[in-house]
């Protein structure tokens, strides 16, 4: 008698792992609020964007990606090796801030969006998906919580479904898309600043590394030892970067329909400025109807799920790390109590943060000031790791991963520079 293959939807999910949750989680409701804000002040003008970053973004997630897999250690662990020890003090102080900001904003929009849907109190909402997101990382074991988290990705679909919701002028799409026009309006770079910036974000690499050691914890058994065998590391690689490559590729495909939906509605009637991801759904109800609004606005709440996870579990990976913590969400709580209690108090600190009479607007933009700041150091950092022997041994970054991972912190580079340009001359 033979067994029954598993059908191939069971099958996928067995492949995909830690880059389809790294790529969802980049489109999380803080990124939705800025490609949104991108299709109503410019229309299909940054559509080109989400084709240039990624293959810029897909090497930076495998070098993180490549660094956990081989030395079984996370990001920040790795960093100290080859950083001055007050550089990764800074960089992780600046990294946790732009997380802080970035969970009160992502966590005020779940919020509203909820309320947007149901009527009622939107902070009591917001607490409540609070309380959720931590305790469900904290009670369930990492092996089924990866697995409602990969199922809980689909929920982006969301946002394809509302751009085929409207009517698109594909041709002006297509032409905006392939042969983009540049503009040096201060408004123009910093919108572009923005979207690469959400596109390209510190916490997704601190993420990813971390997943990497969990899903090796859990297939090898090994954690903190490197891997040596050339057999084990290379049956590793194959299916990390296509993981990598679906997920990120995935995330700008969104990422691509929001921006077109949000231009096809939005920008055509004349709508050219949003708050914030719910102010986006709100708006598309009497441009785009009913069906497009619960859309977005369901997805912002399953993006806030899957978001928030990342947010705080890759600040606790990084802050146990650097302090020498037990930090695994495969540990239960009284084996790693300072790491969860890191999550749980990243959670609620951004929650208070969601509560506070600062404008999620004015969160977003300390966040994409903060990532900023941390995100060429940091990149940098994580070249110099990849590619050096002492601590990657022969899988050390071939030189086509090299090249492209140098070219995606020179291109972080320009960008921050064009922020502070822009911002200092306004």
């Amino acid at each position: 008698m033979t067994s029954r293959r598993p059908p191939i939807v069971t099958r996928l999910l067995r492949t995909l792992g830690p880059g389809l949750l790294t790529g969802a989680a980049d489109d999380d409701p803080s990124g939705i609020a800025t490609y949104s804000q991108s299709g109503a002040q410019f229309g299909y003008a940054l559509c080109w964007t989400m084709f240039l970053t990624t293959p810029f973004m897909v090497a930076v997630q495998i070098v993180s990606a490549r660094i956990g897999s081989v030395t079984g250690r996370g990001l920040a662990a790795n960093l100290g090796a080859v950083l001055p020890r007050f550089v990764i003090y800074g960089v992780i102080a600046v990294f946790v801030l732009a997380n802080l900001f970035n969970i009160a904003a992502d966590i005020a929009a779940m919020g509203e969006a909820v309320r947007l849907l149901v009527g009622g109190p939107a902070a009591v909402y917001a607490l409540l998906l609070c309380i959720a997101c931590v305790a469900a990382q904290i009670l369930i074991p990492y092996r089924p919580y990866a697995r409602y988290m990969k199922l809980l990705t689909l929920v982006l679909f969301a946002y394809v479904a509302t751009a085929f919701s409207v009517h698109i002028p594909w041709d002006h799409v297509l032409v905006s898309t392939f042969l983009p026009h540049l503009s040096w309006d201060r408004n123009y770079i910093q919108m572009l600043v923005a979207v690469l910036g959400t596109t390209i974000s510190p916490y997704l690499f601190f993420w990813q590394a971390s997943l990497e050691v969990e899903e090796r914890r859990l297939t090898e058994g090994r954690k903190e030892a490197p891997l040596r065998d050339g057999k084990s590391v290379l049956n590793r690689f194959e299916p990390i970067v296509a993981d990598t490559w679906i997920g990120m590729v995935f995330s700008n495909i969104v990422g691509f329909f929001i921006i077109v939906a949000t231009a096809a509605t939005l920008n055509a009637h004349g709508v050219t400025n949003i708050g914030t991801a719910a102010d986006a759904a709100e708006a598309l109800r009497p441009l785009a109807g009913p069906l497009a609004f619960l859309l977005f606005s369901l997805g912002i709440v399953g993006t806030g799920l899957l978001a928030i996870p990342a947010l705080a579990g890759s600040a606790a990976y990084a802050v146990g790390e650097v302090v020498g913590w037990r930090s695994s969400l495969g540990l239960r709580l009284q084996r790693a109590r300072g790491f969860y209690l890191l999550i749980g108090g990243a959670t609620l600190i951004g929650a208070l943060g969601a509560a506070s009479p600062i404008n999620p607007i004015t969160m977003l933009v300390w966040s994409a000031v903060f990532n900023g700041i941390v995100a060429v150091p940091l990149m940098a950092g994580m070249m110099i790791v990849v590619t050096n022997r002492s601590i990657m041994g022969k899988f050390a970054a071939s030189p086509t991963l090299a090249i492209f991972g140098w070219l995606a912190t020179l291109l972080m580079a320009i960008v921050v520079a064009a922020f502070f340009l822009t911002s200092a001359t306004g």
